[in-house]
């Protein structure tokens, strides 16, 4: 006990990460120290492994579904886009850091529900001061409804209470509401939490189809082919999405490959599927 006091001390001295468990306004997080990477970070939300940082490399990304995620949005604008992002879900800001690599002039809002917790990870990592990454605390669909029209390229909803997304976020209502922020040939991405049966991933991707021209699902065959909990990456678009054929060979080549479902696909997937409403 006596030696991880010492490390919290001396961590929180030059701002840097502090381990151990910590109370936030939602509960507790937990900053635990990467044993495989000496220079790697692994946040806890409430027990749930939530986000991983690297602090030499902002553009590394260790959970399998947030590279998936960087793909898609990698193959839809170059580096030199001045990419405006609105990230619903905040953690440790693992994508938002990764975006300010990778899109140099990018201006991002991450919008985090916990007070504290958006605190505590300014304080720990070294993450881009306004205007290039702001935090924003507030509640993600009111902060979304206020929103001006048209002032986004790139929303991505990655929100859990537990294992489950807040109903709110799901519903064919607060898609349309995060449709009329984007741009018109902007994305809407979500990070889907869900089991085997993949009834919820279907929902989730017939209500984005009813929104957006063209949908995309990103997954690894055994989530695809219901085996197991996992996550399910669906995207919608009134413009081309996914076609890059470059993107479904990166996805098939990562740590855990995933598959690229477009538009035809998509439709056999949500057969049947009800449309999610408030």
């Amino acid at each position: 006990m006596g030696r991880q006091r010492e490390r919290r001390e001396t961590a929180g001295t030059d701002g840097g990460p502090v381990p151990g468990i910590h109370t936030i306004d939602t509960g507790t997080c937990e900053l635990v120290h990467d044993r495989f990477n000496p220079n790697g970070w692994v946040l806890h939300i409430n027990g749930v492994p939530s986000s991983h940082i690297d602090l030499t490399d902002p553009a590394r990304l260790d959970f399998e579904y947030m590279r998936w995620i960087s793909s898609l949005v990698t193959s839809q604008w170059p580096s030199t886009f001045r990419l405006r992002a609105l990230h619903l879900g905040g953690g440790a800001c693992s994508l938002a850091r990764s975006f300010a690599v990778t899109f140099p002039d990018a201006r991002q809002v991450v919008v985090e529900l916990d007070g504290a917790l958006a605190g505590l990870v300014r304080e720990w990592f070294d993450l881009p001061r306004a205007p290039l990454l702001r935090i924003r605390v507030g509640e993600a669909r009111k902060v979304t409804e206020a929103l001006s029209a048209s002032s986004r390229d790139l929303i991505i909803r990655d929100v859990f209470a537990g294992s489950r997304t807040p109903a709110p976020l799901t519903t064919v209502e607060f898609v349309e509401h995060a449709k009329r922020v984007l741009d018109s040939a902007g994305v809407y991405v979500v990070n889907c939490g869900d089991f085997p049966d993949l009834g919820m991933a279907r929902r989730e991707a017939a209500t984005i189809s009813a929104a957006f021209t063209h949908t995309v699902i990103i997954a690894d065959p055994a989530m695809l082919k219901g085996r197991r909990y996992g996550n399910v990456i669906l995207a919608g678009s009134d413009a081309p999405l996914g076609e890059d054929p470059g993107l479904a060979r990166e996805l098939l080549g990562g740590g855990v490959p995933a598959h690229l479902w477009r538009d035809a696909q998509v439709t056999r997937f949500i057969s049947g599927a009800a449309v999610l409403t408030d």
